[in-house]
């Protein structure tokens, strides 16, 4: 993998950690994640207008990741009522890149070498350090299962958009009807919240919309990123997420102990390079 493939997971590593802070910082989680959905609306309104239609065979595969990113969205919202980012967020994504790395393996023949699986498992126990603390004190059991079915529901859709992005022919075309597909869980999200919406303050609907910009160009460069890399690798670099969420945790929402999350970056940062330079 190409350090310029690494750097560009990274990113949108950040990205991700930054959009989730604003959804956990919202006092209405449900409806900042419709204005989350609507914010990839907006720009990919455009996009659809001027860019080719992806591959038909592709097409598909954008619709099941549509209801995927449904459940994704609900999922994530509730675990995010019952517990906090530093616990949520870690859980959510800490059974994503071996789940993922699974299903590309048993879907697409894809196999991973063996130093990329030591750097999977080397972020996985970063991931893990970084909310020790919280995880050991307990998880109560709808955080858990919420996010538990947070990191299901963003494994399926990983692999279904790394298939489909590959299909289609042109990425910027696929994601930009995927993030146009939000419209239907924007719409879900606005009828049954459309009292709350007619009485939410400008900055909540700014701050939720531009969650949704990062959000679309977050996915945007990991979609980029499927189409030169395995998937299973792709998952592990971009769940490097969950450092940067303890860190915006620890900084912001005053979560956690520095130390701990020090050791984490090094571990994961450790993966990092590992499944960088396998294959």
């Amino acid at each position: 993998m190409s350090p310029f493939v690494v750097a560009i997971i990274l990113s949108a590593a950040i990205l991700h950690a930054v959009w989730n802070a604003i959804v956990k910082t919202a006092g209405d989680r449900t409806t900042t994640l419709g204005l989350v959905a609507f914010g990839h609306v907006i720009p990919a309104s455009v996009m659809v207008l001027v860019l080719p239609f992806p591959g038909g065979e592709s097409f598909v595969y954008i619709l099941l990741s549509t209801v995927v990113h449904f459940g994704y969205y609900f999922m994530l919202g509730k675990a995010y009522q019952h517990g906090d980012l530093s616990v949520v967020y870690p859980i959510a994504r800490g059974i994503v890149p071996a789940l993922v790395a699974l299903w590309a393996f048993l879907l697409v023949d894809e196999v991973l070498p063996l130093q990329a699986w030591i750097g999977i498992g080397l972020i996985a126990v970063g991931i893990q350090l970084s909310s020790w603390s919280s995880l050991r004190q307990g998880v109560g059991g709808a955080a858990l299962g919420f996010a538990v079915g947070t990191g299901l529901c963003i494994s399926v859709y990983s692999v279904v958009d790394g298939i489909g992005v590959r299909l289609s022919g042109n990425t910027l075309s696929y994601w930009a009807w995927g993030a146009f597909l939000h419209l239907f869980i924007a719409g879900f999200v606005g009828l049954r919240r459309r009292r709350v919406l007619a009485h939410l303050p400008a900055r909540t609907w700014v701050i939720g919309i531009l969650g949704g910009f990062v959000s679309m160009l977050a996915y945007g460069l990991v979609l980029y990123a499927k189409n030169f890399a395995p998937l299973g690798a792709v998952s592990a670099l971009r769940e490097t997420s969950v450092i940067f969420a303890a860190l915006i945790g620890f900084v912001f929402l005053h979560e956690g102990y520095w130390v701990r999350r020090l050791g984490a970056a090094v571990l994961m940062a450790g993966g990092v390079a590992l499944v960088g330079l396998s294959g």
